[in-house]
């Protein structure tokens, strides 16, 4: 509580109380009381009128903090008016019915939109998987009519699907929890599905795949890590050079498995290196390309840190090197052994 405005709020009071205190002074001397009366009777009038003043401020002063003090606790604090006690002076009561009047409604345009979040996510998932449907048949009506065309067109069927599967990732970034399914899986094999689901990319892009041996099994969800890999195969693919290659090796570093997809491509600035994780950052190389949307390396973090695992990113002196590191879980493989 600011000082300073508390008395000055308070100087119409004081004012009152001095015209009062003249007048009842002008009023005793003409009543032929002393001097030395008069004294006595303002020099109390102004020590209970210091003490009141002085214990007002102070109660209103610890009241004030207290109620600073407990909205610092809140994570959401509109909800202050749920919490704090029913004032007693009259006016501070009126405050505390806005307060209440304001909370409800930001209350339920909180749960309106929540509301509307939710039935959009689950309209954008619904479209997704039906979306598939006619997907799926082109691929396969392409795949049995092999021609010039159909190789162009699974190319670019291959791109919408991967697109629709972002907007479904996205979607469901928020509340991976509920579409965990942990279980120990095998990179390699991760790895060569994530290969399969970009073949047409690769193909046309003329892109030199090397997969290293690579033996390792993790703890992790299988579909979550494909979608991952994915993206990095297609950023690897984007800001290729010439002759592109792209390199899966694994190692181990302490308790961790460590993924690493390396190409050998343009490679990241220095100055855009701390951003590429952030949402919609495209850097230089995005500009200079224009096909970048500063979501799928996003989304890839996001993952990451839902399902517990490292990402870091290292700009070679030719290309971009991207590790994902997994935890090894020591207790699981004593028990197995």
């Amino acid at each position: 509580m600011n000082s300073r405005r508390y008395w000055k709020n308070r100087l119409p009071f004081l004012l009152t109380n001095l015209v009062c205190m003249a007048v009842l002074t002008v009023f005793l001397l003409m009543c032929s009381n002393s001097v030395s009366v008069v004294l006595l009777i303002l020099i109390v009038w102004v020590l209970v009128l210091l003490a009141g003043l002085g214990l007002t401020y102070w109660k209103r002063k610890r009241q004030m903090k207290k109620l600073l003090d407990m909205a610092e606790q809140l994570s959401q604090r509109y909800l202050i008016s749920e919490v704090m006690k029913l004032p007693e002076q009259a006016e501070d009561q009126v405050y505390y019915q806005l307060l209440k009047m304001a909370g409800k409604s930001m209350l339920e345009q909180i749960g309106e939109i929540e509301r509307e979040r939710l039935e959009y996510k689950e309209y954008i998932e619904q479209w997704i998987h039906e979306i598939k449907t006619p997907i799926t048949a082109m691929k396969l009506l392409c795949e049995n009519h092999r021609t010039d065309w159909t190789k162009e067109l699974l190319l670019e069927l291959e791109k919408t699907n991967r697109f629709t599967e972002q907007a479904l990732y996205y979607a469901r970034s928020e509340y991976t929890e509920k579409d965990y399914s942990v279980r120990e899986i095998a990179i390699s094999q991760v790895v060569h599905q994530a290969i399969a689901d970009n073949k047409y990319l690769l193909l046309q892009s003329g892109v030199r795949l090397e997969v290293k041996e690579i033996q390792d099994m993790v703890y992790s969800d299988e579909k979550w890590v494909r979608f991952i890999l994915n993206q990095l195969i297609v950023n690897a693919v984007k800001y290729r050079t010439e002759q592109p290659s792209l390199c899966f090796s694994t190692h181990k570093r302490q308790d961790q498995v460590v993924l690493v997809v390396e190409d050998n491509g343009i490679g990241i600035a220095a100055t855009d290196l701390s951003r590429i994780f952030e949402k919609g950052f495209t850097g230089q190389n995005g500009r200079m390309i224009q096909q970048s949307t500063g979501i799928g390396l996003y989304l890839c973090k996001r993952l990451c840190e839902k399902l517990g695992i490292g990402i870091t990113a290292e700009s070679l002196k030719h290309g971009t090197a991207i590790s994902l590191s997994f935890h090894i879980n020591c207790l699981i493989h004593e028990v197995q052994s």
